[in-house]
């Protein structure tokens, strides 16, 4: 049987892309993005909580995100989980969890029109 591993998230980016190329040529483009939720405490406060999440974009899809993308730019991110471990200089482990971008829309107007995209999506054009 297989198993699905998708994720879709609209949010805000928390800084602008960050972009680099692998040894072998590669663009990879990280940025961070925020979800948000809000919901009343038992003590009746409106509280919001909001989950950070890393997301990594490759090739030509890295490059049109730190082209078009800033710090607070809203997007909406289709992927999948990837988890990853790593051993730094001093031996220590470390862990990351990722959302590897397949899919990048760029909602804000301003930035969709830098892309060509003649209208910004409507709700209803979502993948969701």
């Amino acid at each position: 049987m297989r198993g699905l591993n998708q994720v879709q998230l609209m949010g805000n980016l928390g800084d602008a892309p960050e972009m680099r190329f692998t040894p072998s040529g590669k663009a990879v483009a990280t940025f961070s993005m925020a979800t948000s939720r809000k919901y009343k405490a038992e003590n009746g406060e409106l509280v919001e909580d909001t989950t950070w999440h890393r997301i990594v974009t490759w090739e030509k899809l890295a490059e049109s995100c730190n082209k078009c993308l800033n710090k607070g730019s809203s997007v909406f991110v289709q992927g999948r989980i990837s988890n990853r471990s790593w051993e730094d200089a001093h031996g220590a482990k470390h862990y990351a969890s990722e959302i590897v971008a397949e899919e990048v829309i760029f909602l804000d107007k301003k930035v969709a029109e830098k892309v060509g995209a003649v209208q910004e999506p409507e709700v209803g054009d979502l993948p969701f």
